[in-house]
């Protein structure tokens, strides 16, 4: 099979000569550019550049050199704009405190702090306060909190969604337009449309660190004490983004027709390590319906599979994410409760694909052996991937850390072991 025909057939719970491989087709199954340089070094690859597309993680953007290395059957389509709100273009060196060598963009603005810290701008702009920082000898960035003192009387829905979200340009859809086809005439991937709009709630976009100087509710614990305590402002923020996202993704559909694959619509996150993140109850009320709206039309207008992110131990919501359409969970995070690859295989198998999950990110990946982790890997696979439904990858982003032996092993699983009919 062809890549483009092997992730299609996964997706559809159809069998497939082996499992379909991802690293890279999004920004939340990529890779630290640490620990790219490394796999590429151990992969005897000395051509290209180290070029981190999303500086808040330092994710690389993976090489067809790395993707053919290691048999990898996705390619992701984004806009060209960090989650720092400038573009990818002008390439300069930039010197990770690991000592790693990468390429970021030249709209990268940063200073080194008194306590050695890096500290990075909105837009790139130096004139706003620093919106995010990478602490000294640290490996991506964390969010600066800009919570200005909160006016009961003056919170505006609207205008925390029109500084959080924007309509599409005409140049995105030029650019999403041709760079679709580009990748899909040229490639043999399948291509994984990273959208994105439907993550209300996404806990990684309320700080906004694209935005100069955030209104609003921008402290990550006081959004979620407001879902409880000003659950109306919640509510209408996630109605107005809806509207916003509605017309955005009728503009996507326009712009890539039939040539992706999946689309990835929401990466917030509902669970903890030991159970929801929330009560069901409340997903049920504020997000179920929105989850809904969007899926149904993806399945009413489009050939797409729709993606969901979602870390933590979330089979308290599996039920209902099935319920409102979701076709594809992601990171399959099997290190949190509840989260066994048989009782999700046998439970939910039918009716949810299962992308990622591959080995212990917690654990093994991290500290295991290369032994042990082509030994969890493989026994992922035949579990998962029995009769399809499956699409192998890490639970969530390769960490800067991870023994490059180790990430050596997670593929030689896949292609050892990999045929899962």
């Amino acid at each position: 099979m062809t890549s483009r025909e092997r992730v299609r057939r996964a997706i559809a719970h159809e069998p497939t000569d082996r499992v379909p491989i991802d690293l890279g087709g999004t920004t939340v199954t990529g890779i630290h550019a640490s620990a790219y340089a490394r796999l590429k070094k151990s992969l005897g690859i000395t051509s290209g550049e180290n070029r981190v597309f999303e500086p808040c993680q330092m994710l690389s953007e993976v090489e067809d050199s790395v993707r053919e290395a290691l048999g990898v059957d996705t390619v992701r389509l984004g806009l060209p704009t960090t989650k720092f709100g400038y573009r990818n273009e002008n390439w300069k060196p930039f010197r990770m405190f690991d000592g790693t060598e990468v390429q970021v963009s030249g709209h990268f603005a940063y200073d080194v702090q008194p306590d050695g810290s890096i500290v990075q701008y909105p837009g790139g702009d130096r004139s706003a306060p620093p919106s995010g920082r990478m602490p000294k000898d640290g490996f991506f960035f964390d969010a600066i909190v800009r919570q200005e003192p909160i006016d009961e009387a003056h919170l505006d829905p609207r205008e925390w969604v029109e500084q959080t979200y924007s309509p599409y340009s005409e140049a995105d859809l030029r650019f999403l337009q041709t760079e679709s086809a580009r990748l899909y005439r040229d490639t043999p991937y399948s291509l994984i449309g990273n959208f994105g709009g439907g993550g209300f709630g996404d806990i990684a976009n309320v700080p906004a660190v694209h935005v100069p100087r955030p209104k609003g509710i921008r402290d990550p614990e006081e959004w979620y004490v407001s879902t409880m305590t000003r659950r109306g402002y919640i509510e209408e923020i996630f109605r107005l983004q809806l509207e916003l996202q509605m017309k955005n993704l009728e503009s996507y559909r326009q712009a890539v027709g039939d040539r992706i694959d999946v689309i990835v619509i929401s990466s917030t996150d509902f669970g903890a390590q030991n159970g929801p993140f929330i009560a069901p109850q409340a997903y049920r009320e504020m997000f179920k319906p929105l989850h809904t709206t969007m899926n149904d039309w993806v399945h009413a207008h489009t050939p797409w599979k729709t993606f969901f992110h979602s870390c933590g131990s979330i089979v308290a919501f599996l039920d209902d994410f099935a319920e409102a359409g979701v076709d594809i969970l992601n990171p399959v995070q099997i290190s949190a409760a509840g989260m066994t690859p048989e009782s999700l295989k046998k439970g939910y198998g039918d009716r949810l694909v299962f992308w990622g999950g591959a080995v212990d990110p917690q654990h093994t990946f991290a500290f295991g052996t290369p032994d042990q982790v082509r030994d969890e890997a493989q026994r992922n696979i035949r579990i998962f991937g029995k009769g399809g439904g499956f699409v192998f990858n890490n639970v969530h982003n390769i960490q800067a850390t991870v023994p490059t032996g180790n990430i050596v092993a997670l593929f030689e699983a896949a292609r050892e072991r990999g045929s899962h009919r």
